[in-house]
């Protein structure tokens, strides 16, 4: 733990290269296997396989690529994904690498959308999309029996249900929700309250904050990508695989000097006087209701990841800590 004296000291935001020691080049600046170690990838997650398993063949693909261009350096030590989908579920599946797997915890703070085909046991009732719309709140969910949480009764908010078609009986949902939401839950659940009765047909998910459908890639497209840059054209492996501070552009963000960071490498918090700026969204209550701090990202002056944490003290203040640690990402 480094001394306090020496954190509460003047941060030069200007130090040179050369005192840099644990950060990152700048997330524009990196070489392949910098990217590599710290990357993520918005996967579009295909049918049959688990989630689980596609992280695995990421994982290998990535090694194999580090192998041949940087042997002497270490693999990728893990991927970690953006919440599991079942094998059949399509769709956004951000996958973090490297050290990123660290900042995993991120995907819980934002929403998740999905695109469900809501299977009807009977014909729509007359009233279908107004028993939809009420289904548009705080809901109460308890996890299904396969699933590896606690069976306990809880509470998730779908901020939207939208209905986008209706066809016999068949209707096209457009779902945005809190993370951890059981969708086959909800089907079931909007079906009991309908009068019908309905299941859960095919489902894809469209976003995971602060990723989308607009710009997915395939596994093919990532192996693609990988072979090319071995040959040494990388400029579609930087399409596929994006530096990990891209995952964390939904969070409020603390500004901190390059000396704040590189003593926050070895453990200590980030202290008043190495704050440079701070999001006002940062010192707000949580978005869940709650009195807790939210979860913000501190990055340098040039946008380099340092750490995950909340903020306890006054950014302003001439002392005292103002983010407390989560997780360091140097």
């Amino acid at each position: 733990m480094t001394d306090a004296s020496d954190v509460d000291a003047p941060a030069d935001a200007d130090a040179p290269a050369d005192a840099e020691g644990p950060l990152r080049a700048p997330p524009g600046e990196r070489s392949v296997p910098e990217l590599l170690r710290f990357g993520v990838v918005n996967l579009d997650k295909p049918a049959g396989p688990s989630s689980h398993q596609v992280s695995a063949w990421v994982r290998d693909a990535i090694d194999e690529t580090l192998a041949a261009l940087d042997p002497e350096g270490p693999p990728t030590g893990g991927v970690a994904h953006s919440g599991t989908l079942d094998p059949k579920v399509t769709g956004c599946l951000p996958t973090l690498t490297g050290d990123a797997t660290r900042m995993a915890q991120v995907f819980l703070e934002g929403t998740k959308e999905y695109v469900a085909v809501l299977e009807l046991h009977g014909p729509a009732p007359a009233d279908f999309e107004e028993v939809v719309a009420e289904f548009e709140s705080e809901i109460y969910q308890k996890p299904p029996r396969k699933s590896a949480v606690s069976r306990r009764l809880r509470t998730r908010t779908i901020h939207d249900l939208d209905v986008l078609e209706v066809d016999d009986r068949q209707a096209l949902l457009r779902i945005r929700c809190e993370s951890g939401t059981y969708v086959r839950k909800l089907c079931h659940d909007v079906g009991l309250a309908t009068g019908v009765g309905a299941h859960m047909g095919h489902l894809r998910r469209t976003a995971t904050d602060p990723f989308d459908d607009r710009d997915l890639h395939t596994l093919q497209d990532l192996v693609d990508a990988l072979a090319w840059a071995e040959d040494g054209d990388d400029a579609l492996l930087r399409e596929v695989i994006r530096p990990a501070e891209d995952a964390l552009t939904h969070l409020p963000a603390v500004t901190v000097a390059r000396s704040a960071a590189r003593n926050v490498a070895t453990g200590a918090p980030v202290y008043a006087p190495g704050v440079v700026d701070v999001d006002d969204e940062a010192t707000q209550p949580d978005r869940d209701g709650d009195d807790d701090p939210p979860l913000v990202a501190c990055f340098t002056p040039d946008g380099v990841a340092v750490c995950l944490g909340r903020v306890v003290g006054d950014p302003d203040a001439a002392s005292g800590t103002v983010v407390a640690l989560e997780r360091v990402l140097l």
